[in-house]
């Protein structure tokens, strides 16, 4: 296991070989893409994250056969529905899956509790609760997994299979899995859904910023033009 005050270095990283395994991997199901990572990155380069939202149990289950040993990171931002908390549990039963938690520092929380910051800044407050907890950790790896799909925003459909972003290498496996395709796949190996899904949700967040209705995340940040936390930005 990495030492907790090890820093990644991804200098390796050149554009030519980021374009080598973005034509390696198209070629690839997310199922082989997934195999195939861990033949070319060690389990302990990889950070694996979830938000255990509408459609989760996709990536979770398919990386649950992969490599039982990859860590599965949660950030708590202290606002999650219970019943995203709850399907959480569901999941890491049903999968045998090894999640950690991680979150904000208390007073920060705290602050954009009694400020109620999600209503002024958004932005600030998923800073904050989202991507400040990440950014303590993210040095540790070198690629960072994420079950985005081109589908689900204007932004996302501008997205390659690997990215490097910042000090990381961005890693979407189901990045072309089509609406329908995920919606068949649910069926056949009869995943569960976050239980929100059956009550009109399409993209689950934080309590206070996700609504019911909407096509895709249109749900999310209501009357904003707001789409994405800034994790994947």
């Amino acid at each position: 296991m990495l030492n907790k005050l090890t820093t990644i270095d991804v200098s390796e990283f050149s554009a030519e070989r980021i374009s080598f395994l973005n034509k390696k991997y198209k070629l690839l199901t997310a199922r082989e893409r997934i195999k195939q990572l861990y033949i070319d990155f060690d389990v302990n380069e990889v950070m694996l994250t979830s938000s255990f939202a509408a459609t989760s149990a996709i990536l979770l289950k398919l990386f649950s056969v992969a490599n039982k040993k990859q860590k599965v990171f949660f950030i708590d931002t202290g606002y999650h529905f219970e019943d995203t908390i709850d399907y959480k549990e569901q999941l890491i039963k049903q999968y045998g899956l090894n999640v950690t938690s991680i979150s904000a520092l208390k007073e920060e929380h705290e602050f954009t509790t009694k400020n109620e910051t999600w209503k002024k800044n958004p932005d600030f407050c998923c800073s904050i609760n989202k991507v400040k907890p990440l950014d303590s950790i993210k040095k540790n790896y070198k690629v960072w997994v994420s079950g985005l799909m081109k589908w689900q925003s204007d932004h996302r459909k501008t997205l390659d299979i690997f990215e490097l972003r910042g000090e990381i290498l961005k890693f979407y496996p189901l990045l072309h899995i089509t609406k329908k395709e995920r919606d068949a796949y649910i069926k056949e190996h009869n995943l569960p859904f976050h239980p929100l899904v059956s009550k009109g949700y399409n993209s689950i967040g934080c309590k206070h910023c996700t609504i019911p209705g909407g096509d895709d995340r249109n749900g999310r940040w209501n009357n904003n033009p707001k789409t994405e936390c800034g994790l994947h930005l």
